[in-house]
C-alpha cells in the first residue's frame, strides 16, 4: 500500500473510531440518565423506585468523580504498555469491548434485581459502572492520545484531527436522531411515545456494537509509527494537574470559568430530551431537533477562525453565552410550541462549539504563558486540564438531573398529562434557571479574571523567541568544544542572500541570537543545512533549533514578528528529537500568507550557542542561493 493511501485509509479508520466513541460518550452522559429516570422502574414502584432512582444517581455522580482521581494513573498505564499492536490499540480496543458489553448490562435491571433485591442491585450496578467508566477512560485516553503516534508531520496530524472532529461531531449528535426511533421500534409498548424498558436495551445493543466495530477498525486501519521520539515522555499525576492549574493563573481563571459553563449546558443538553417527552408529550420529534443541530454543527466550528480573526475570541465568547442565553429565555416561555422548541434548540447548540474551541484556544496559550512566567513547559499537563473538567461536569449534571427528575415527578409512568404546572415551573427554574446563573457565573470569572488575549500571547511568544537561545545555553544546551568543531552549514531556503545584520529584526541584527545569516525566499520549504538532531520546534512552527553533533546549535526563524500567526501558514515536517540529514524537508511555509499578514518573510539563521573563540567563514555574503548552497564554514 502507497504512502498515501495508507494516510487516507488511516484518517478514515480514525474517523469513524471518533463517530463510535463519541456516539458512546453522548449516551452515556445524556441518555442513559434519562432510562435511568424513566424506565429502569415501573410505574407501581412508587416511592421506593424513586429512592432507588436518588441512590443510583448519586452513586453515578460520586463513581465520576472518583474516577477523575485515577485518571492520570491511565495515562501513565498507556505510555508503559508495550506490544506488538503498540501502546494505544491494546486499550482501545480492550476499552471498547469491554464498555460496550457492560453498558448493554447498565441499561437493564439485571433480571429483575432493581425490585426483588434493590440493595444487590445497587452494589452490582456501581461495580459494573466503574468498571465501565474506566475502560472507557483507558479507550478515551488511548484514542485521543494515538494522533502523534499515527505521523510525525503536522499536516497529516492536522487532517486526522479534521477527520477526527467531523467523525466526533457527527457521532455525537447523531444519538439524538435515533434515540427515539430505535427506542419506539423495538418497544413492545409506546407507553405515551417514550417507548419501554426493551426499546432502551435495543438503543444500547445498538450503540454498544458500534463503538465496538469502531474500535475494531481502528485496530485494523491505523498504524502506530515508532520512534524515539516518543519515548521519557512525563508522567502526569493529579497532583501535577493541581499543581499547574494553582500556579498558572490564567489557566486557573479560565478553568474555573470553563467549569461553570460546561456544568451548565450539559444540564440544558440532557434535558432537552426531558422537555420534548414531558413538556411536549412527543419524544419523537427531539429527532427533528438533533438532526437539525447535527447538520449546522458541521459548518459552525469551520467559521471559528475567521469570527476569532475578525471580533476576536473574548467578543466571541461573550457574544456566544449571550446567544446561549437568549436560547434558554426562549425554552422558558415556549410552552408546547414546537417551533419555538426548535428555535431555542437551535440556537442553544449553534454557540457551543465556539465556545469550546476559545476556550481551548485560551488554555494552549497559557502554556507559553506559563512558560514564560515559571521557565518550565507543563504542555501534557495544561492540556489534560480541559477533559478532566469537562468529566467533572458531567459528574455534576447527572446527579442534579436525576434528584429533578424524582423531585417533579418526571419518572416511570410519568407522561405530559400527568406533570403538573407546579412541577413544570421547578422543572423549568431549576434545568434552566440554574444553567443560566451558571452560565453568568463563568462570564464574571471570564470577564474579570481571563487577560490572555491572542495579543498579550503574541507578546509572550515573542519574549519567549528572544530569551529561548539563553534559556538553552543555560539549561539545556551542552557548550561547544573548541577544537573539535569543523561545521559547514547549507542554506536552508532557496532566495537571496543577505547579512544577518541587515534584517528588520532588531534582535538578531544586533547579534542577541548568535552570528549567523538571512536569505530572502523565493520558495516556501525549509531544508535541514546540516546533519543534526531536532533539538525544538517551536508551538507556532515558524521557529526550530538543531543540534549538530559537535554540540552547536543552530536556530532557524521563518519570518519576522511571524508568531502572531500562531502557526497558521506553517507545517512541520519533523519532529523533536528526531535525526535529520542535510537536504531533509524541515518545514513549509506560505509566504503568500506571511505576506497578506503585513510580515517579513525573511528566513534568519543563527548560532544560538555562538561564543567569541569560534571561527566563522562566510562563504558567500550576498546573492541568490539554492537550498543546499554552502554559506557559513564554522570552525574552532
Amino acid at each position: 500500500m502507497s504512502e498515501k493511501s495508507q494516510h487516507i485509509r488511516s484518517r478514515l479508520a480514525y474517523s469513524f473510531g471518533a463517530f463510535g466513541h463519541d456516539a458512546f460518550y453522548a449516551t452515556l452522559s445524556t441518555y442513559f440518565i434519562m432510562f435511568i429516570t424513566s424506565h429502569l422502574f415501573d410505574k407501581d414502584s412508587g416511592a421506593m423506585g424513586a429512592k432507588m432512582i436518588g441512590y443510583i444517581t448519586l452513586i453515578i455522580m460520586a463513581l465520576r468523580i472518583l474516577e477523575l482521581l485515577i485518571d492520570p494513573f491511565i495515562g501513565n498505564a498507556i505510555d508503559n504498555t508495550r506490544t506488538r499492536l503498540g501502546h494505544f490499540k491494546p486499550w482501545i480496543l480492550i476499552g471498547g469491548t469491554i464498555g460496550s458489553v457492560v453498558l448493554m448490562i447498565l441499561f437493564t435491571n439485571m433480571g429483575g434485581l432493581n425490585t426483588s433485591n434493590p440493595y444487590l442491585y445497587l452494589i452490582l450496578f456501581a461495580v459494573l459502572y466503574i468498571m465501565m467508566d474506566i475502560f472507557y477512560s483507558f479507550k478515551d485516553v488511548g484514542f485521543w492520545s494515538m494522533i502523534p503516534a499515527i505521523s510525525f508531520d503536522s499536516r497529516e496530524r492536522e487532517k486526522t484531527a479534521t477527520f477526527a472532529r467531523v467523525g466526533s461531531h457527527i457521532g455525537q449528535n447523531i444519538v439524538g436522531i435515533v434515540v427515539m426511533p430505535i427506542v419506539l421500534l423495538f418497544s413492545q409498548y409506546s407507553n405515551h411515545g417514550q417507548g419501554d424498558s426493551q426499546g432502551w436495551f435495543a438503543f444500547a445493543v445498538v450503540i454498544g456494537l458500534v463503538s465496538w466495530i469502531s474500535a475494531i477498525v481502528v485496530v485494523i486501519g491505523t498504524r502506530e509509527k515508532e520512534s524515539n521520539l516518543r519515548k521519557n515522555r512525563e508522567k502526569t499525576t493529579f497532583k501535577d494537574v493541581l499543581k499547574v492549574l494553582v500556579r498558572n493563573d490564567q489557566l486557573m481563571w479560565v478553568a474555573l470559568a470553563y467549569l461553570f459553563y460546561t456544568a451548565g449546558i450539559q444540564i440544558v443538553n440532557a434535558v432537552e430530551l426531558y422537555y420534548f417527552t414531558f413538556i411536549l408529550g412527543n419524544a419523537a420529534q427531539f429527532s427533528i431537533l438533533a438532526t437539525i443541530n447535527t447538520t449546522i454543527g458541521i459548518f459552525i466550528v469551520l467559521t471559528f477562525p475567521s469570527l476569532a480573526k475578525k471580533f476576536s475570541r473574548r467578543n466571541v465568547f461573550f457574544a456566544s453565552v449571550a446567544v446561549l442565553l437568549i436560547s434558554i429565555l426562549l425554552f422558558t416561555f415556549a410552552g408546547k410550541s414546537l417551533p419555538l422548541v426548535l428555535i431555542a434548540g437551535v440556537l442553544f447548540y449553534i454557540p457551543q462549539p465556539l465556545v469550546f474551541l476559545c476556550v481551548l484556544m485560551i488554555m494552549t496559550d497559557s502554556v507559553e504563558y506559563g512558560q514564560l512566567k515559571f521557565g518550565h513547559r507543563d504542555e501534557s499537563l495544561t492540556l489534560s486540564v480541559r477533559p478532566l473538567i469537562d468529566k467533572f461536569g458531567g459528574a455534576l449534571t447527572n446527579g442534579f438531573i436525576g434528584i429533578v427528575a424524582v423531585w417533579v415527578g418526571m419518572t416511570s409512568g410519568a407522561s405530559a398529562e400527568s406533570i403538573t404546572a407546579h412541577g413544570q415551573m421547578i422543572f423549568k427554574l431549576m434545568l434552566f434557571g440554574v444553567p443560566a446563573v451558571m452560565l453568568l457565573i463563568a462570564c464574571v470569572f471570564f470577564y474579570k479574571k481571563v487577560t490572555l488575549t491572542e495579543e498579550k500571547h503574541a507578546e509572550i511568544v515573542d519574549q519567549l523567541e528572544k530569551t529561548w537561545a539563553n534559556k538553552l545555553k543555560n539549561e539545556q544546551a551542552a557548550q561547544l568544544e573548541v577544537g573539535n568543531i569543523d561545521l559547514l552549514i547549507h542554506a536552508p531556503v532557496k532566495g537571496m542572500l543577505m547579512p544577518l545584520d541587515k534584517v528588520a529584526d532588531k534582535t538578531f541584527a544586533a547579534g542577541k541570537m548568535g552570528r549567523g545569516f538571512a536569505v530572502k525566499p523565493t520558495e516556501d520549504k525549509v531544508y535541514a543545512p546540516f546533519d543534526g538532531t531536532i533539538e525544538t520546534i517551536f508551538p507556532t512552527k515558524h521557529v526550530m533549533i538543531i543540534r549538530s553533533s559537535e554540540n552547536a546549535l543552530v536556530l532557524i526563524h521563518i519570518g519576522i514578528d511571524t508568531a502572531q500567526m500562531h502557526g497558521d501558514g506553517f507545517t512541520t515536517h519533523c519532529g523533536q528529537g528526531q535525526h535529520v540529514h542535510e537536504g531533509d524537508l524541515l518545514s513549509t511555509f506560505s509566504r503568500e500568507k506571511i505576506q497578506k499578514a503585513g510580515f517579513d518573510d525573511t528566513v534568519m539563521v543563527s548560532l544560538t550557542n555562538d561564543n567569541e573563540k569560534l571561527h566563522f567563514e562566510m562563504l558567500k555574503n550576498d546573492g541568490e542561493v539554492d537550498h543546499g548552497s554552502p554559506v557559513l564554514k564554522l570552525r574552532s
